[in-house]
């Protein structure tokens, strides 16, 4: 049946594969990629040449003006009769790349916090259909049962947070590079992107760390419990067979 189904890869999920993916991540957190000594080295390069002064076209325009003129062409609403055009800057390499090291980084970590999401729900359910129909007393080992589906529902919504937090990182960084390409003489624009790819390396090693705790809790948790969460009512003669 579903249910017998669901038990088994539960239980071979809690035995066998929580221990073996902990052990993985935990020589992932060893790896040169997640030890970078000095952050330079995750540095990526923006190649932007500053471009030469813009000289306005009418001197006699006030600043309210011209202004107001830049107002019109930021919101898109100029049309043929204004004088000055948008400035677009080329990229003469074509596009603005993303930093590599990290979008690697990230290509591996995100199918280890898909897992942990997907093998939650699966060990959730279990513990679920475990639960008996409710009873006045001896209610203890439901109690237990109650509190793992709390833990591993705690453990699934962290994971969703990590892959949102790691879209948070690519739109705020492509943010930062199209104020780059518009303001190319503003130095600290340019620092900021260093500054965001550099927390998202440290952010992106403490939720490999977070992944692997993750597992070693719910192991833990699980094995010590075991007994209840399988026979929540059973007296203590059974528990004892």
């Amino acid at each position: 049946t579903n249910q017998s189904q669901i038990t088994g890869e539960a239980e071979n999920l809690v035995a066998d594969f929580f221990p073996k993916k902990l052990l993985e991540l935990d020589s992932f957190l060893k790896e040169s990629i997640l030890n970078v000594a000095d952050l330079k080295e995750i540095h990526s390069e923006i190649n932007i040449k500053v471009p030469d002064p813009i000289i306005l076209n009418n001197i006699h325009d006030g600043p309210d003006v011209q202004n107001a003129r830049k107002r019109k062409m930021e919101d898109g609403l100029c049309d043929e009769n204004c004088q000055d055009d948008p400035k677009v800057f080329v990229m003469s390499g074509g596009m603005m790349k993303s930093n590599g090291q990290l979008v690697d980084l990230i290509e591996r970590v995100k199918p280890e916090i898909r897992t942990l999401i997907e093998k939650c729900n699966t060990v959730k359910m279990w513990v679920q259909l475990l639960i008996p129909r409710i009873e006045d007393g001896n209610n203890f080992g439901v109690s237990i049962q109650e509190e793992t589906v709390a833990e591993l529902r705690t453990v699934e919504g962290e994971a969703a947070s990590y892959l949102d937090q790691i879209s948070r990182y690519y739109i705020t960084r492509a943010k930062l590079v199209s104020k780059i390409t518009k303001y190319p003489h503003v130095e600290d624009y340019q620092r900021t992107v260093t500054e965001i790819d550099e927390k998202e390396y440290i952010s992106l090693k403490i939720i490999v760390s977070e992944l692997r705790n993750q597992y070693v809790t719910l192991h833990d948790m699980i094995l010590k419990n075991i007994e209840k969460i399988k026979r929540p009512r059973s007296s203590n003669n059974e528990a004892l067979y």
